[in-house]
């Protein structure tokens, strides 16, 4: 398989890698792993060589350096992998969203107000949902729920009066019901219909509990997204209705003396808009549809422009499918300034704008760290290759193409090699050559592509056939940690994650990567990384030291990851801590909470399992052991002691 054009070999950081150890410097790893591109003034490469993280964004001053973190969980006993989470970046994004909003609206005399919900999906963890419902309550910012059991906490937690809770997705009679039951406790829960049979339902749920509710209708817009889904919108979008039912729904409405109910137009063209012209298209349709049904009397207050603002995972600011080319005051005033055109236009009065942007909000306030276990390298351990009398002559010419390799043959020694190789296998086949004859041109093969590989870092011109050495000669370093469970856009939909070790960023990295989970399953690996034009197959990494611990953390896995993973081969929720930055400390931070990961009798009684049985069935076979008299009794408690510890330990290895 070719290496892609953005492998360490051929890309952007192929000059980097061109410089040596003593020339090295914090710049030559930005030009790598791109911290200040997508950590978007929250994460940076500090002086010390280490990841600094900035969690407020009106402190650029106070800067909390990662290993710090991860030396004091490590010192406080608290197993890795671990997920750390900083409240302060959650609190940041949540007001700079609305600061941003309001700055715009004033800027361009929009005479609507910006009343932003936070969808619940995107991350359901009650710590979550907690910091944003705090931050935003000075800005009136409400919750966006999708279903029965996020609208039974959006009721519990979203208390602020003034704020909005917009109810998506398709709903049943108790569904209904539940937003029924927001209005008689005085929240503002406006009821998105998806489907024309809800309105039915609804219509005759509102009048039997007397109930007025407040209604949106989603419209199905012709505009389609950019992007990975794309597909929300178009005529084949999953929700929505089209303008003949919105029309109909009005009729309905008012046929039923309930068209003063009518609050809100809604629409979505997708999460992750890669793409400026997508949101100035949809702005375009939706506000000339707005100021179509204003005009009929439809008395529309509100326009839910939906989620979508992308987060640049990539750090490329282009249209690739981890990225956008945008940022957010664009995003915003686009927005602002297109409704305030068309209503302007047609002299309708400007809605208030509702926006549902849940991937920005969480994305940066969490990331994974995990310790790299060990390595594993193509060739695997070396075998003796001493010279032996009468040897057979494929060993005997691989050997002289070691011996002869130079700066001048190296691409006829790589192409020789290669045949060789080939040959030997037949000739094993054919029990021409035996074990230990194969052994030993293995080993010299693989000796042979390294000093190619060391060779060709050295080239400003890699000929096409030698380009795919560098991926041959790859490592994978294993990491102590589930990919289902903590990275899992990166599996299920490629999803470029930003990986960048902890530490050492002051030093070349000389290794060239992918990363393997500790799962069972080959799909358990990250191969997908930051590259230049492309996606990068591998990563640049540190040698790993015998007596230094290598952490890398996995970033901007607020959105989803942290709702998504599944419990594949048994592993479960990491252990989070949650980090607070303080000014007064020396450090410039605190932990705050310590929130244990699944226990693995937790994963156990998830899958329906009675670890309490489990346990008393291993203690009657080591009992049965101990009258037979292959276990002493005293072995016989420490290995009950042990099982049952198991059950209470952590999944991840130790």
């Amino acid at each position: 398989m070719k290496v892609q054009q953005n492998t360490i070999t051929n890309t952007k950081t192929n000059s980097a890698t061109k410089d040596t150890t003593e020339n090295w410097s914090i710049d030559s790893s930005e030009n790598i792993y791109r911290v200040n591109r997508w950590g978007d003034g929250y994460f940076g490469i500090g002086e010390h060589g280490s990841i600094s993280v900035t969690p407020r964004y009106d402190q650029p001053d106070l800067s909390i350096n990662l290993q710090e973190v991860v030396d004091e969980i490590a010192a406080e006993g608290i197993d890795f992998p671990v997920v750390i989470r900083f409240h302060d970046i959650l609190r940041s994004q949540v007001e700079r969203l609305n600061r941003t909003f309001r700055k715009t609206i004033e800027e361009a005399d929009y005479e609507g107000r910006y009343f932003g919900v936070f969808p619940v999906k995107v991350n359901q963890m009650r710590e979550v949902i907690e910091e944003i419902v705090s931050a935003g309550k000075r800005f009136d910012y409400g919750l966006e729920a999708g279903s029965k059991p996020e609208l039974i906490a959006a009721l519990a937690y979203n208390t602020n009066k003034n704020s909005l809770t917009i109810l998506n997705g398709y709903k049943d009679e108790e569904y209904l019901k539940l937003a029924l039951l927001g209005q008689k406790i005085n929240r503002k829960t406006i009821i998105v219909i998806e489907k024309f049979s809800e309105l039915t339902s609804l219509i005759s749920l509102s009048k039997s509990l007397d109930i007025k509710p407040l209604i949106g209708l989603r419209v199905k817009m012709m505009v389609k997204g950019r992007g990975k889904w794309e597909n929300s919108s178009g005529e084949r979008a999953k929700f929505g209705l089209s303008i003949a039912e919105i029309l109909n729904a009005i009729d309905l409405l008012d046929q039923e003396g309930l068209k003063d109910t009518i609050k809100l137009l809604h629409f979505h063209i997708g999460s992750q808009l890669t793409d400026i012209r997508a949101i100035k298209e949809a702005v375009q349709e939706s506000s000339l549809i707005y100021t179509q049904l204003v005009k009929q009397g439809v008395p529309l207050e509100y326009v839910d422009v939906g989620g979508g603002l992308a987060v640049d995972y990539d750090g490329s600011q282009s249209t690739n499918d981890s990225s956008c080319n945008y940022n957010l005051e664009e995003y915003i005033a686009d927005i602002i300034y297109g409704f305030k055109q068309s209503c302007d236009l047609e002299s309708v009065p400007h809605p208030h704008i509702v926006s549902e942007s849940g991937r920005a909000m969480t994305a940066h306030h969490s990331c994974v760290v995990t310790k790299i276990i060990g390595e594993i390298q193509p060739s695997g351990k070396l075998y003796n290759t001493r010279k032996e009398t009468g040897e057979h002559i494929i060993v005997a010419n691989i050997r002289e193409i070691e011996d002869n390799l130079s700066v001048d043959n190296f691409q006829e020694s790589y192409n020789d090699v290669t045949q060789l190789k080939e040959q030997a296998m037949q000739a094993f086949k054919l029990s021409v050559l035996n074990l230990d004859e194969l052994a030993k041109i293995e080993t010299i093969y693989w000796r042979i592509l390294n000093q190619v590989g060391q060779l060709l870092q050295n080239e400003d011109f890699v000929p096409e056939e030698l380009k795919e050495i560098p991926e041959m000669l790859s490592s994978q370093y294993l990491a102590n940690f589930s990919v289902f469970q903590s990275a899992a856009d990166s599996w299920a939909i490629d999803q470029v994650l930003p990986i960048v070790p902890i530490s050492r960023l002051n030093e070349k990295p000389t290794k060239l990567c992918s990363l393997v989970d500790i799962t069972c399953d080959s799909d358990g690996k990250i191969d997908k990384f930051i590259g230049d034009d492309t996606v990068a197959q591998h990563i640049p990494l540190h040698t790993l030291k015998n007596s230094e611990d290598y952490y890398i953390g996995i970033f901007l896995t607020g959105a989803y990851q942290d709702v998504m993973g599944d419990m594949h081969n048994l592993f479960g929720r990491l252990n989070e801590v949650h980090i607070v930055s303080y000014d007064d400390d020396p450090k410039d931070f605190y932990i705050e909470e310590v929130v244990k990961g699944s226990s693995v009798k937790n994963v156990l009684s998830t899958m329906q399992y009675t670890p309490e049985i489990m346990a008393q069935i291993v203690k009657k076979e080591i009992d049965k052991q101990i009258q037979r008299g292959k276990i002493n009794p005293r072995e016989g408690v420490n290995w009950i002691d042990f099982y049952e510890n198991c059950l209470d330990g952590y999944t991840y290895l130790k």
